[in-house]
């Protein structure tokens, strides 16, 4: 079973902000796929397809704290580290931008950090997508926490797109394939 995990913040307070990057990508993959989530045996949300042998996760506890989820999730399904995807947002990255990766450090993403901590192994593929959008992005922890500009919102659903197209193409190609693609196409950040 390869496994996509979307990190985010739940509640309606956090539904707009930039740090539920990850969570869009896996909406829309669950939206294509016409998966519906359920409530797993922990704090997330998932929606699995035999078919497909494909899980789909979000967990609910609350960004920083992802890792504990996450972690319920690969001991609950048996998931090997390298099917184990986690896509996540980016504030050193520039919106449009996406950066795939077999395996990584944290990123100073309080979210990551926690999946590398509770899963003691960061050799998992991650998507980051890139949500600086402007050179305000410091102090971090509150630009994260903000919406994107409404001018902003149209790359910001063509790069969700893009995440997803990005989660298909490593079903059907693989890792290696789909970051030479994902990795080198880079959209501009003008509307």
């Amino acid at each position: 079973m390869i496994v996509f995990i979307g990190l985010g913040n739940v509640g309606d307070r956090y539904a707009r902000t930039k740090h539920n990057f990850g969570f869009w990508v896996v909406d829309e993959l669950a939206r294509r796929w016409r998966m519906r989530f359920k409530p797993g045996k922990g704090d997330y949300i998932y929606a699995k397809d035999t078919l497909k042998k494909v899980l789909l996760g979000k967990p609910v506890s609350g960004m920083n704290r992802s890792g504990i989820p996450v972690k319920e999730m690969r001991d609950r399904w048996n998931i090997s580290l390298e099917d184990l995807h986690i896509i996540v947002d980016d504030v050193d990255l520039p919106l449009g931008v996406m950066r795939i990766r077999p395996k990584g450090g944290d990123g100073c993403h309080r979210g990551m950090e926690s999946v590398i901590y509770h899963l003691e192994e960061s050799k998992f593929p991650r998507i980051r997508m890139g949500i600086a959008a402007d050179n305000n992005t410091r102090p971090a922890e509150e630009y994260v926490l903000k919406p994107f500009r409404r001018k902003d919102r149209g790359l910001v659903e063509r790069m969700i797109n893009r995440g997803a197209d990005a989660v298909e193409s490593i079903l059907e190609r693989g890792i290696e394939k789909t970051m030479s693609e994902y990795n080198r196409i880079e959209e501009e950040v003008a509307i």
